[in-house]
């Protein structure tokens, strides 16, 4: 079997293992906070299922989107937060405990609301009379990659504590390599699309990512929540689970361009982040 087709699997063992790493530096008492502070979580929540969707649409309006790339948006727009997320907010000081808590909420809830959101869009813009079904797989999907490798490394940090302190620095350099390798594959992986679509979508592609990092810190900031807890809402609504988008809609919806949206994005939301983490997050610390 050739590297190449070995290459998602080693990448999926690669967040593993950084979850694995972000388990170690997590106790039960870090999730059990969490149930003292439901601000974060309502507000997260509340961004991703209302306020992302409405500013994708008023991109969308105020672009003047092409009706196939509007419903890729809204479909990215529905897309929850990612394995990502968990990882740059490691990188800039975020609340880890409470971005695994919500990436396992989003993903729970996206079940019902990614389908709902998508079919309006579908029925909006589009009217092809194509339905999204409800995306139960992708559950399982953030247990295995995510909740399991947490709760391992928990399990360690509780019974070699002085090990997983040691840990700590290798684990962070390795989370950014692996960050840094995710990023020249997207880049590799999406080349062709980049090229031929950017020039058209990268503008609201840009617009809705800075959006939804800009509305993700300033709005916890101002209702009071802790620089962590703001960093974890910031990531966790403004870096979506793209492979999922391109998997509705090239495996679901069957249209290339409807991915395109997500495509480009996959790419520029690692610069965008990485951006915001250096320029906003550091200068806020």
């Amino acid at each position: 079997m050739s590297f190449i087709a070995l290459l998602p699997t080693l990448l999926l063992v690669a967040l593993a293992l950084v979850m694995l790493g972000l388990g170690m530096s997590l106790s039960l008492q870090d999730f059990g906070r969490l149930r003292e502070q439901p601000k974060p979580v309502i507000l997260a929540l509340a961004l991703q299922m209302l306020v992302l969707p409405a500013v994708a649409y008023g991109l969308i309006v105020l672009l003047k989107v092409e009706p196939v790339y509007a419903v890729g948006l809204m479909l990215l727009a529905a897309s929850p937060g990612g394995v990502s997320a968990n990882l740059f907010s490691h990188l800039f000081g975020g609340n880890v405990a409470m971005n695994i808590s919500l990436t396992a909420i989003n993903t729970v809830l996206s079940i019902v609301s990614l389908p709902f959101i998508t079919n309006w869009a579908i029925a909006t813009f589009v009217q092809t009379g194509q339905v999204v079904p409800l995306q139960f797989g992708k559950v399982f999907e953030v247990v295995a990659v995510v909740l399991v490798p947490v709760a391992l490394g928990m399990v360690v940090r509780a019974r070699y504590a002085g090990f997983s302190e040691r840990m700590q620095g290798p684990m962070k350099v390795f989370s950014a390599v692996v960050l840094a390798t995710f990023s020249i594959i997207a880049i590799a992986k999406e080349w062709a699309a980049l090229t031929t679509s950017f020039a058209s979508l990268g503008p609201v592609v840009v617009a809705f990512n800075l959006a939804s990092l800009l509305m993700g810190y300033y709005l916890s900031r101002g209702a009071g929540l802790s620089k962590p807890l703001a960093t974890a809402v910031c990531f966790e609504i403004g870096i979506h689970n793209s492979t999922l988008a391109i998997f509705v809609a090239l495996s679901v919806l069957a249209n290339f361009q409807l991915a395109l949206p997500a495509a480009i994005y996959s790419v520029s939301m690692y610069i965008t982040a990485t951006l915001f983490g250096m320029l906003v997050l550091r200068k806020h610390a």
